[in-house]
């Protein structure tokens, strides 16, 4: 049994009820999932059974349904929304598939944004943003926009990002979805250097190849979340 100071995050009880109109799909029924420090696991699953939606509900980006969200012994679920945001910048990093920079502000300035946010200082934010555009093999790059960079080299820049803050915990959304086999290896490789430094990591994919990276292999059906080990 895991003992507190082994919890990076615990989801339990985690219900949600997508509503349209008269129509309702019930993506979470009671899903549970502990992430301890240090590890990494991985999610698979077929489309539609909650892989994405479980994401974002541990990230605190979706208020569940019910159940319950522990981030350093508090419950993020029960937290006003500004509040939640703001643990959320400061203890977790979130990569989802796609449009994880904001278009209107160039690499540098993308990492520099949420340590900003959080009373960073000016020289503080861009040495924090020089150091992980090193990390992540975009030192050439921090004064490009979005646009200019390649798929890769913006999943690299959305890591970045998420590391901004030296969160605890790092939740990525088919980290490698939209990227060939050598730069999905980089990006890989690049979330097994995290988990080794002690950063929690929790990938969420439809790719064996994503899953068999990490230590403990999970599964989701209909809702809920299976132990593949």
């Amino acid at each position: 049994m895991d003992s507190a100071a082994d919890i990076a995050i615990e989801g339990a009880g985690l219900f949600h009820i997508f509503r349209e109109t008269t129509l309702e799909t019930v993506a979470l029924r009671g899903a549970a999932l502990t992430l301890r420090r240090g590890t990494w696991a991985s999610v698979t699953g077929p489309s539609g059974s909650g892989k994405s939606t479980l994401l974002h509900v541990m990230a605190g980006l979706l208020e569940p349904s019910g159940g319950s969200v522990l981030l350093d012994g508090v419950d993020l679920t029960r937290l006003p929304g500004p509040e939640r945001a703001q643990r959320r910048r400061q203890r977790i990093g979130v990569v989802l598939q796609r449009d994880n920079l904001h278009p209107l502000f160039d690499v540098a300035g993308n990492i520099q944004l949420p340590l900003r946010l959080d009373g960073r200082n000016g020289a503080a934010s861009r040495e924090r943003a020089r150091v992980l555009l090193e990390r992540v093999g975009l030192a050439d790059r921090g004064h490009h926009t979005p646009a200019q960079l390649s798929g890769g080299e913006a999943q690299r820049a959305a890591i970045a990002v998420a590391l901004a803050a030296a969160p605890a915990i790092v939740l990525a959304d088919e980290p490698t979805g939209e990227l060939d086999e050598h730069t999905g290896d980089a990006v890989l490789d690049l979330l097994g250097e995290i988990r080794d430094e002690g950063t929690a990591v929790l990938t969420v994919t439809h790719n064996p190849a994503v899953a068999e990276r990490a230590d403990r292999r999970l599964q989701m059906l209909d809702g809920l979340v299976v132990d593949d080990d």
